[in-house]
């Protein structure tokens, strides 16, 4: 993997798939911007790795059985297959783009205990989904704790099938979760022959041993999904063992090959040199609780209060665990004020009149390109139509990554922003990478636009 990968931007993967910009390498992949037209959402990554031989068609089909999955904190694959580059066999996976790693805020400092307590949730939550269904993660560390549009995702591309003591287990994934929280509150991921880590002084000691107990090298010793939930809620576990399974059947995934998948490898041949193939995986689309077939009318029900209560309170922990990757956790705000209005704190983020007037463009930003909007667009517009694009700018100040964060009301609104946060320039500087927020907002009189940076 030692390639000058960024030569290869601007090929097309299996007719479909531009290589739009290189973003990352590791040691056995290599990760490209790329565009899913399918989705409204057009950005997407495309990972390629080698093609083994041997196993290439069972990780074709285990990524075929993953994109079947569908679950709000898991990463979504929306196509794989073969290629060739450069004369080499690759495999290649297209799946969500997410905006920002865990990998990339723990450089610039550690998570307080609050904040991983914010990332617990939605993480617990996945895994749970996975176990329930034999499967395993099998890849928890920073890089793979991902921000998309605001929410917690793990990354999916690594989901196994549980393999037994010796193979990929969920003990193996609590241990993997552990040595990832270690890190995150140290900034060290710690030494799996340690017989001892270090922790931060301030780290309650229930807390503290319930980790060091998710790090036991006997399997046996560390808690289940379940169980580390209980302990983390402060309630007293049934026992240290997995719990049995239910006698009720319940869904279940299957990775071996199944008579559909079959009909998948008997139509993906070798690759030859020269040619791009491809085996098709079709992303499902996800049914969401409570939206009625096409068709036929929801009906009327009556919500009981604790209901909507549970809602609410599941809706901020959601919130809370993609929210801690832009900074620390402000301290909670009083319910009213008691302030004049006059003494009341300005808003972090200056918006545009309905005149459009201009808004003091910060010194990091050495240009501003203002979106080209037509004249029949623009006559059609009610009040005013706001769109945020969250780009990733270079040391030299050029923009190398964008995606919509808001995309307001409009398709067209969105599209011209989003093309128009590409040729944003800022000020040089010593960061590889940095973060911003560019906020749109369009009028009939005009449009304006402001940069905030983001962690």
């Amino acid at each position: 993997m030692t390639e000058d990968w960024a030569k290869w931007e601007s090929l097309v993967i299996d007719g479909a798939y531009p290589l739009r910009r290189f973003l990352t390498r590791s040691d056995h992949s290599v990760v490209f911007l790329t565009e899913y037209t399918k989705n409204t959402a057009a950005d997407a990554v495309i990972k390629l790795i080698p093609a083994d031989p041997v196993a290439a068609e069972a990780q074709l089909v285990h990524w075929k059985a993953v994109a079947t999955l569908s679950h709000p904190h898991l990463i979504r694959l929306f196509d794989a297959g073969r290629c060739q580059l450069g004369g080499h066999p690759f495999l290649f996976i297209v799946m969500e783009y997410a905006q920002q790693t865990l990998a990339e805020l723990l450089p610039r400092r550690a998570l307080t205990f609050e904040e991983v307590q914010e990332l617990l949730p939605p993480t617990m939550d996945a895994l749970a989904f996975l176990h329930g269904r034999n499967l395993v993660h099998g890849g928890l560390k920073p890089p793979n704790f991902l921000v998309v549009n605001d929410q917690l995702k793990l990354a999916s591309d690594r989901v196994r099938p549980t393999e037994g003591k010796n193979g990929a287990t969920p003990a193996g994934d609590i241990r993997a979760l552990g040595a990832t929280l270690v890190e995150a509150l140290t900034q060290h991921r710690p030494d799996e022959h340690a017989e001892a880590i270090s922790l931060p002084d301030t780290l309650p000691s229930a807390f503290a041993d319930t980790l060091r107990r998710c790090l036991s090298a006997n399997p046996a010793d560390r808690p289940s999904i379940a169980n580390l939930d209980a302990q983390l809620k402060g309630a007293q576990p049934p026992s240290l063992s997995p719990p049995s399974p239910s006698p009720s059947p319940s869904p279940s995934l299957s990775l071996s090959p199944t008579p559909a998948a079959a009909a998948v490898n008997g139509t993906v041949p070798h690759p030859q040199p020269g040619r791009v193939e491809s085996a098709r995986l079709a992303a499902p689309q996800p049914t969401l609780p409570g939206r009625p077939m096409p068709g036929r009318p929801m009906p009327r029900q009556r919500v009981p209060l604790p209901a909507i209560a549970a809602a609410l309170v599941l809706l901020a922990v959601v919130w809370a665990g993609a929210g801690l990757f832009h900074g620390h956790p402000k301290a909670p705000q009083p319910a009213a004020s008691t302030a004049p209005p006059a003494a009341q704190a300005a808003p972090p983020v200056a918006t545009a009149a309905s005149s459009a007037t201009p808004i003091p463009v910060p010194p990091s930003v050495v240009h501003q390109e203002i979106p080209d909007v037509s004249r029949r667009a623009r006559a059609s517009i009610r009040g005013t139509i706001k769109v945020s694009v969250r780009v990733s700018v270079d040391r030299s100040g050029k923009v190398i990554a964008q995606a919509l964060e808001n995309r307001g009301s409009s398709r067209y609104f969105a599209r011209v922003a989003g093309e128009a946060a590409k040729k944003w320039r800022f000020a040089a500087d010593s960061q590889d990478l940095r973060r911003w927020l560019l906020q749109f907002e369009f009028t009939r009189d005009g449009t304006a636009a402001h940069a905030v940076p983001r962690l």
